[in-house]
């Protein structure tokens, strides 16, 4: 079956409220592109693609909260007549990297130096002026529900269960390989994994993969913190390794320097 697109599901999007469904389970089986035991794979308007991006920040999979933002702003933008290139963009970036989580992906690409391999003055520009410079994205780009619950990344393996797998083939590995020349982000090491994974297959270039940048989540705030220098070594909880950052923070900066960025202090 060929990948899913917007047009099969506009009429469905249409006729769904999604304020009226409260959890994963009331989805309607409309949506529904694939299923295997306990796992479930359902449909999103997602498939906005920004061919000028330099940058690619990959999260794992949208949980069942922007499935409803992005069915809602989707039907939002249908009633007003939008094209569909503008329907799509919107329902994508529909509460984007809200709360915590955008300050500080802002200040984690600009201590790396993503700003001046961009040209720009800081990367919260590509919130705004300089969007077109940036792509989201999901490895996992439909939601993935686990027993009715939003899908974490770490059970069932993302390589290794063939419903998973068969998704970031058909609609990741098919965006980037549309964007050869940007460099892309994992959100947490289960993303990085899974980028990997597609280079060993010839779809991404290893060296354009940016690991070891914390997660943006504000309740990983202590690894941000010593990230950015904002926090010493001795000072570190047993729940943060700050070996394994250091560690990170080397191969960044060796990865970083290859591609011509400004090395991070």
């Amino acid at each position: 079956m060929l990948p899913a697109t917007f047009d099969r599901f506009r009429d469905i999007i249409l006729g769904t409220d999604p304020d009226a469904i409260g959890a994963p389970d009331g989805i309607p089986s409309s949506f529904l592109l694939a299923g295997a035991g306990p796992l479930s794979a359902h449909y999103i308007p997602f498939d906005y693609l920004n061919r000028q991006a330099r940058v690619v920040v990959v999260g794992i999979t949208p949980g069942f909260a922007q499935w409803k933002n992005a069915v809602r702003e989707a039907r939002r933008q249908l009633a007003l007549g939008a094209p569909e290139h503008e329907l799509l963009r919107a329902a994508k970036y529909t509460g984007a990297f809200s709360g915590a989580i955008r300050p500080n992906l802002v200040a984690l690409l600009d201590h790396v130096g993503l700003q001046r391999w961009l040209g720009v003055a800081s990367c919260a520009t590509l919130f705004g002026a300089d969007a077109r410079l940036m792509h989201v994205t999901a490895a996992l780009r439909h939601p993935i529900f686990v027993d009715g619950a939003n899908y974490n990344g770490a059970n069932p393996n993302m390589l290794t269960t063939p419903l998973l797998q068969a998704q970031l083939l058909d609609y990741f590995a098919a965006e980037a390989a549309q964007l050869p020349d940007a460099v892309f982000v994992p959100l947490g090491p289960k993303v990085g994994q899974a980028l990997s994974w597609l280079a060993r297959r010839g779809i991404l270039d290893e060296g354009r993969i940016l690991h070891g940048i914390p997660h943006p989540s504000g309740a990983n705030a202590e690894r941000i913190a010593y990230f950015l220098g904002r926090k010493d070594k001795s000072a570190l909880s047993s729940r943060t390794n700050g070996a394994r950052i250091d560690a990170d923070r080397l191969a960044l900066r060796a990865k970083m320097a290859a591609l011509g960025m400004v090395s991070l202090s």
